[in-house]
């Protein structure tokens, strides 16, 4: 199929596309013309790479996804160096939540100590 094919059916552009291709993601070959022509695997592979850059993924991350699939595998995500990639990705993800959770407490520390304070001064200022 060609580029404007492919980016109609997996719902994205050509420039996405030739983006992808670039990176070394997708694979097209040269049809007599000169256009660029793919085969339908490459449908798959674009819709994995959307779905993990949906997701926080960078294009690195992504390449041991596009390499599972193209070793014959329904998914991307059922081979070691995927699973790795899996793995890394969840930790930082849990780091992340350790860091919002740090803050979040903070500021729920602060809120409650503004509301004490503004309560005691409110008091002092009604007290006879």
């Amino acid at each position: 199929m060609r580029i404007g094919e492919l980016a109609e059916r997996a719902g994205t552009s050509t420039r996405t596309l030739r983006y992808y291709e670039e990176h070394g993601l997708i694979r097209s070959r040269r049809a007599a013309n000169g256009y660029r022509a793919f085969d339908e695997a490459e449908l798959r592979v674009v819709h994995e790479i959307r779905s993990l850059l949906a997701v926080g993924f960078d294009l690195d991350d992504i390449r041991p996804f596009v390499a599972c699939l193209r070793a014959g595998h329904a998914t991307g995500d059922v081979c070691p160096d995927s699973v790795a990639v899996l793995r890394r990705k969840l930790a930082e993800v849990d780091a992340c939540r350790d860091r919002l959770d740090a803050v979040r407490d903070q500021l729920h520390h602060q809120l409650t100590e503004a509301i004490a304070h503004r309560e005691r001064t409110c008091l002092r200022r009604t007290a006879p």
